[in-house]
């Protein structure tokens, strides 16, 4: 199994690039993301890689970043998710975003990708909800997002969420706001507070 590719850059395309190591040109499915932040053609770069090997073929998957290499094995445990699918989500949102979304429940932003409907994105929404705060921890979200849920998600942070949504705030700021004043303040200090100070830090 090949986890490493380091060599030179040979071509970029909508979906893929050619690495050259050592003379043999290997072919690397990537997101738009990971392909956007590639150096320009003739120039070295390292890959993280993820093979997979089936009967008909051998794919390789590239990823600069460790962050975006979990969060794409990560959504492949997800029934019905694909390494296609996968990419395309990574293609529109950071690992963090992600991490934020599943942990905000924000099926907006998974909807975003190519070939993600509603339905699957609910999907990755239940069956990550548990996953997603670990993850979240590794790609760097902020330390109100970085929780395994307990008194963030749930409860009279969750219904402070659910009352800022209703005022017209997008569900993802608003439960980076309520996660926020809720580490701050504490999750018990009362909806009717953590609403005040959610409205308060969105203002800023």
């Amino acid at each position: 199994m090949i986890g490493k590719l380091k060599g030179v850059v040979e071509e970029v395309a909508e979906d893929h690039l050619l690495i050259d190591v050592g003379g043999v040109g290997y072919v690397v499915f990537a997101s738009r993301r990971t392909l956007g932040q590639l150096p320009a053609a003739g120039t070295a770069v390292a890959l993280l890689i993820d093979t997979h090997v089936r009967e008909d073929h051998i794919h390789l998957y590239g990823f600069l970043e460790r962050a975006e290499r979990d969060w794409f094995r990560l959504l492949l445990t997800v029934q019905g998710v694909g390494a296609r699918n996968s990419l395309s989500i990574l293609s529109v949102a950071a690992p963090q975003e992600i991490a934020q979304a599943v942990l905000a429940k924000d099926r907006a932003v998974l909807t975003q990708a190519p070939g993600v409907g509603p339905k699957l994105a609910q999907r990755i929404l239940l069956e990550l909800k548990d996953k997603a705060g670990r993850f979240a921890i590794s790609t760097g979200a902020p330390a109100a997002v970085a929780s395994d849920g307990a008194g963030v998600v749930g409860g009279l942070a969750d219904d402070a969420v659910e009352a800022l949504v209703a005022l017209g705030y997008r569900r993802g700021e608003a439960f980076a706001a309520i996660g926020k004043v809720a580490a701050e303040l504490g999750a018990d200090c009362g909806v009717e507070v953590l609403i005040k100070s959610g409205l308060k830090e969105l203002a800023r």
